[in-house]
């Protein structure tokens, strides 16, 4: 839940500027640990405009974050957790565990 008012009771507020430039509170920039330069996805909700925190990621790792396989990737690491899984100490343990 987010506060309308910091601790020392100083509103948390953001002023649309000049060419629609919007300036956040320190505090906030420390709590994201934003700086100048980085990326905020703006959401536009029913009654209410959100700013998220993003990354950009270099276009040929892209595949790695689609929904698709970041599915695989939580299956996989469930699978993990529950002991289904197998270590090999040498890739040739790797090859003959596939070829079995």
């Amino acid at each position: 839940m987010s506060k309308a008012v910091t601790k020392k009771g100083e509103p948390n507020r953001v002023r649309v500027g000049k060419k629609n430039q919007l300036t956040l509170p320190r505090k906030a920039l420390g709590q994201f640990g934003l700086e100048e330069g980085d990326y905020l996805e703006l959401r536009v909700l029913e009654d209410r405009i959100e700013l998220v925190p993003m990354a950009l990621v270099p276009r040929d790792q892209a595949w790695f974050w689609t929904p698709e396989w970041q599915a695989k990737e939580r299956a996989a690491e469930k699978a993990r957790k529950a002991g289904r899984h197998r270590e090999y100490k040498s890739a040739a343990k790797v090859i003959a565990g596939l070829r079995s």
